[in-house]
């Protein structure tokens, strides 16, 4: 091979490695340019979400297959709002026995955040109701779980089907408790030790740290009625407004062209 041919072939070897090593930088800085484009759509999308802050105090909704789901989106809607400043001032998280999935009685699907054995510090349990309690009580666990966890929360709250797992578990004994089931007869004899109140003539009771709604929409009386406690009643007028509670109560239809319109 003379002179000639060798400085061609190893001008055109240097050419294609230098071709290589281009490309590959290009894809490099193309694939870095990608995650920080990703990373900050992301912290743009996450901007109001709002994150688990240890020094905050914490609510946590207990969930398992076949919860009622407006009990969770009530008190998780009335405890995930902010101040009027707008700060996050509360912590809102759901717990389970285990990581699963679990689905509501309405057919969705939520992800639990934490499970009985790593449920961090809550100020407030919300105990809720499901269509198939029943099977629920049976769950030592769960049982466990409640009874923990009553020793250190400031508060419990029972919502409708919920006094089966509060009278199942004790932590209530003694105390006034109200629930949508048959006037309260039924609960009153399965836990004797429960002071059950009849729901056809009152919707909301409170009893030291606990408190129970009986049922359904009234789940924002009970998650508002603590929210009060725990902070302010000008913060609960606050989020009251947030919720446009106040328009919903006036709401009217003008029969004339079928707008929707509020007050009178």
């Amino acid at each position: 091979m003379n002179m000639k041919k060798l400085k061609v072939k190893s001008a055109v070897f240097f050419a294609v490695i230098f071709i290589c090593c281009y490309s590959e930088k290009s894809k490099t800085d193309l694939t870095v340019e990608n995650i920080n484009q990703f990373e900050l759509q992301s912290d743009t999308l996450t901007k109001r979400i709002k994150p688990f802050k240890a020094e905050l105090p914490t609510t946590g909704l207990l969930i398992f297959n076949g919860i009622l789901q407006g009990e969770v989106i009530a008190t998780s809607d009335v405890f995930g709002k902010p101040n009027n400043n707008p700060e996050q001032i509360f912590n809102i998280i759901t717990i389970s026995e285990n990581r699963k999935a679990i689905t509501t009685e309405e057919g969705m699907h939520f992800v639990p955040d934490y499970t009985f054995e790593d449920c961090p510090k809550l100020t407030a349990l919300f105990v809720p109701s499901g269509c198939d309690i029943y099977n629920h009580i049976n769950n030592e666990k769960m049982m466990e779980f409640i009874k923990s966890e009553n020793e250190e929360t400031k508060y419990v709250v029972s919502n409708y089907g919920g006094v089966q797992l509060i009278g199942k578990s004790g932590i209530a004994d003694g105390h006034k408790i109200v629930t949508y089931i048959v006037g309260g007869k039924e609960p009153q004899e399965q836990y004797p030790n429960l002071k059950v109140q009849n729901d056809s003539l009152i919707t909301f009771v409170e009893d030291g740290k606990f408190s129970s709604p009986n049922g359904n929409l009234t789940g924002y009386i009970s998650a508002l009625n603590l929210l009060e406690r725990m902070t302010s009643l000008e913060h609960r007028q606050f989020v009251e407004q947030y919720l446009y509670l106040d328009w919903l109560q006036n709401w009217k239809i003008n029969d004339c062209d079928q707008n929707w319109s509020f007050g009178t």
